[in-house]
């Protein structure tokens, strides 16, 4: 790994999603490039480097939270065109900071992912794809699972379009119109798409997928089924991908893999003669990297990755050297250089303080007077509770944008929490009384003094479930708490597959009755995690399941009037037949349940 690069903060905007910042393209060759960024305040700002101090180009006014931020133009020209998703609307500037466009799509939920390519612009809220061209509806696809990330072929290099869904089910969907192509599994949730090289590769078929339990891939989207080129399992155990480009920062003539993922983790994989690729860098920030992007931002002529963080900061990789080598009339001058900046961030630093002393002053006198208004200031948390396969464990991810002063875990159900290698948090257990008040857990986290994210690991019992409630308390004042809130399910171990063994021995439970297919589904919704809330389009459908601690597998069918759950494992059997009875029985419906019981599957 002979990549040295050396870590340089720019500026801190507000809290930013995945894909909000991009880098304008170079007026010449290793010049360089403006940064443009969206954040949760809905300020669009650009600004570039000069002699080591940001300077912003323009910066526009708050609005509703910027959920993506894309560039585009005429086909074949530089693309430098800024277009922004807030809410249900797209907004679009010139580099100067200019609004050209604003249109609003009128959908029910708000944007999620964009993809622009020409005057196309592919769009994807929770579960709708729609694609407009030069703003006219032309097609429309409601998918029966929450749609993560939304991209096209290239469209000048390919005779047809052909967007490619990713959605949370597992699976990418090859659209052609409003109709699906075909599909293709991917080993994990997949949470961002990227088209290989920034143009689909040799092909212009080729596509980049990232998931959020940190795998990567490689597919070529072909017109008639998909090729797995090459596939990154996690064996490191990092956090899940949010960010991928692609750029040569090696400097060998082929453009390297960039990588942010949400533990803070930034990779860069370069490929070998067999278009493998090998892992070069890596470095470990503070955050999750929400964007990366590579270019050249601080210095002509030094190439760089950019990354922007959860909580804002715009943060350079840069190979511009700490040291520089040097006669001694250059030292003199380097040294004065330091000299002035030191200086320069000192004064800075004694006026914030001086501003912070006024304010709490300010904020004293407002609170003990007769027309005082208590204000809770307000936070954003960003968390994330998924099931690991490996250790069958969950983990529970909580980051804050400002430090984390304690975290408290309550639960009424029996869970254990295993030990974390990443966490230096202390922990403290309390006694419990789960006889009287359903407390089953009482734990209390108390933070290191910068840490913004904490990671836990709970391992739960099927068949026992309730609610996980964690109150997070950051380091502000006045003291403030969030409580959020995590369903643990009757059968939390399990997983969603698309294949399972059919020649096991299976027992069958079978629920025929008066209820109808939205009651049947979520009944399922509420015992098996990975289901997606809506009800699927058909009158019929069936989920595969497999439990990650036992390696057992569930089959589930259900229709209008009749539910049929296929099991290798009695447990899973005895749990479906206990929790599905108790719902129906609290909304009145009456049940015939019958089961058949294999003695082999025991």
């Amino acid at each position: 790994m002979d990549l040295n690069l050396n870590r340089a903060d720019y500026l801190q905007v507000g809290v930013t999603s995945q894909k909000t910042m991009k880098l304008l393209p170079a007026s010449r060759h290793r010049a360089t490039q403006k940064v443009v960024i969206g954040d949760h305040d809905g300020v669009v700002m650009c600004f570039g480097m000069k002699k080591g101090e940001a300077v912003a180009v323009f910066k526009t006014l708050p609005g509703q939270k910027i959920a993506r931020l894309e560039l585009g133009g005429v086909l074949n020209t530089p693309q430098e065109k800024i277009f922004i998703a807030a809410g249900s609307e797209i907004r679009g500037f010139t580099k100067r900071g200019k609004q050209f466009l604003s249109f609003e799509t009128n959908l029910t939920e708000s944007i999620k992912a964009m993809h622009i390519s020409g005057s196309d612009l592919f769009l994807s809220a929770s579960y709708i794809y729609n694609h407009y061209c030069d703003c006219k509806d032309q097609h429309y696809y409601l998918s029966g699972d929450k749609i993560n990330d939304v991209i096209c072929l290239p469209v000048e290099r390919l005779p047809r379009i052909t967007p490619v869904l990713a959605c949370q089910d597992r699976v990418l969907r090859v659209l052609q119109g409003s109709d699906v192509m075909y599909e293709t599994e991917v080993p994990g949730p997949p949470t961002v798409l990227a088209l290989h090289n920034g143009n689909g590769g040799d092909s212009g078929e080729d596509l980049l997928f990232g998931t959020s339990d940190g795998k990567l891939g490689l597919i070529q989207i072909t017109t008639s089924k998909p090729v797995h080129k090459w596939e990154i399992r996690n064996e490191k155990k990092r956090g899940g991908i949010l960010c991928v480009d692609s750029f040569d920062i090696v400097g060998d003539g082929v453009k390297d893999l960039l990588i942010g993922r949400d533990d803070g983790m930034v990779e860069v994989y370069s490929f070998d003669n067999a278009n493998e690729p090998v892992l070069r860098f890596d470095q470990m920030l503070s955050e999750s990297v929400t964007s990366i992007q590579g270019g050249c931002i601080g210095k002509d002529g030094y190439d760089e990755i950019v990354v922007s963080t959860y909580s804002g900061w715009v943060t350079g990789l840069t190979t511009e050297p700490i040291h520089k080598e040097s006669g001694p009339g250059e030292e003199l001058k380097i040294n004065q250089e330091m000299q002035n900046k030191i200086s320069s961030l000192r004064s800075e630093l004694e006026h914030l303080q001086y501003k912070v002393l006024q304010e709490r002053e300010k904020y004293q006198q407002s609170s003990q007077s007769s027309t005082a208004k208590s204000a809770v200031p307000s936070f954003s948390v960003n968390d994330k509770f998924t099931l690991n396969k490996d250790d069958a464990s969950y983990s529970l991810i909580l980051e804050v944008q400002t430090a984390i002063d304690n975290v408290l875990i309550q639960s009424d159900v029996p869970i254990d929490l295993l030990d974390v290698d990443k966490n230096s948090a202390v922990v403290s257990f309390s006694s419990c009384d789960s006889e009287s008040n359903d407390n089953f857990l009482l734990a209390t986290y108390r933070c290191q003094a910068n840490t913004t994210r904490l990671e836990l690991k709970i391992r739960s019992i099927e068949g026992q479930y309730g609610t996980l409630q964690a109150y997070v308390t950051p380091r502000i004042q006045p003291k403030t708490c969030q409580v959020r809130q995590y369903l643990i399910k009757p059968l939390s171990l399990h997983q969603r597959t698309h294949f399972i063994d059919h020649d096991r021995p299976m027992n069958t439970l079978t629920l025929t009755g008066q209820f109808s297919f939205a009651e049947v589904h979520s009944w399922v919704v509420f015992c098996v995690p990975e289901v997606p809330e809506k009800p699927p389009a058909g009158e019929c459908v069936t989920f595969y399941f497999q439990n990650t601690f036992l390696d057992t597998q569930l089959e589930s069918t259900y229709r209008k009037g009749e539910g049929i759950f296929k099991s290798d494992n009695i447990s899973t059997i005895s749990i479906l037949k206990d929790v599905l009875s108790k719902e129906a029985t609290k909304r009145k419906i009456n049940l015939n349940i019958s089961y058949e019981i294999n003695e082999v599957s025991v």
